[in-house]
Parts: C-alpha cells; sequence; structure tokens
C-alpha cells in the first residue's frame, strides 16, 4: 500500500502553479527577468560582458528577495514594513504611565504632577 506523507499543519501549504513555483514567485521572477535582461543587452557593449552581469544581478536581487524571502509567515515587503514603522515611525522609548482615577479624592492632580502627600503623624507601636 503506497505511504503519502500529510502534514500536520495545512496552513502552509502553497499552491503551486508552474515550475513548482507559487503565482507571487512566478511574478517576481517574471519581472526580474523584464528589467534584468534588458539591463544586461544595455550596459554590455559599455562596461563589458562581466560588469554587465554584476549590474544585471544589482538590479533582478530585490525582485529575488520578494519572491523568496519569508518570515513568520510574513513576505519580504510585510517584514520590511514591520521594521521601517518600528525604527523609524513610531517612537523609541515607550514610557509606561497611568492614571490615577484616585486623584481628585486625595487631593493630588490628575495630569502626573501629583502633590506630595502630607505625612501622617509617625504613631508609636507597642512594644510588648
Amino acid at each position: 500500500m503506497p505511504y503519502v506523507n500529510v502534514p500536520n499543519d495545512l496552513s502552509k501549504i502553497k499552491t503551486k502553479i508552474a515550475f513548482n513555483l507559487t503565482k507571487r514567485q512566478l511574478i517576481c521572477f517574471g519581472s526580474a527577468a523584464a528589467i534584468g535582461i534588458p539591463a544586461y543587452l544595455l550596459t554590455r557593449s559599455a562596461i563589458g560582458s562581466t560588469g554587465a552581469m554584476f549590474a544585471m544581478l544589482v538590479v533582478m536581487l530585490p525582485a529575488f528577495l520578494l519572491a523568496m524571502y519569508e518570515k513568520d509567515g510574513l513576505p519580504a515587503e510585510k517584514v520590511l514594513g514591520n521594521i521601517i514603522r518600528a525604527k523609524f515611525t513610531r517612537p523609541g522609548v515607550r514610557p509606561y504611565q497611568t492614571q490615577n482615577i484616585y486623584a481628585p479624592f486625595t487631593g493630588q492632580t490628575v495630569l502626573g504632577k501629583e502633590k506630595p502627600i502630607a505625612d501622617k503623624k509617625k504613631t508609636k507601636s507597642r512594644k510588648g
């Protein structure tokens, strides 16, 4: 009897379309080829074959990164967006601040500038 291995988590399975690649990978590789091949052909006469090949690799690398990189189930552009949001658009230090809802009852102000509470008279404790 043939045996087929079935993974436990079926949400990680992606539909393959052609050449065992997903639709996202096909689109990214196609766009990389559409940008990289003309870049190679246009720069080959100016900087030579080897230089044109390296220029083509540099031009195609972002598309390959978008196609293949995935972290925690998120594609590369979402990971980069999260990094940019966390490092640049949000404040670096987020202090923990509470609001004392009982401040009006104790004579303290509400906006974080609290008045010092009067010291209570020290009472003698019995030791006995």
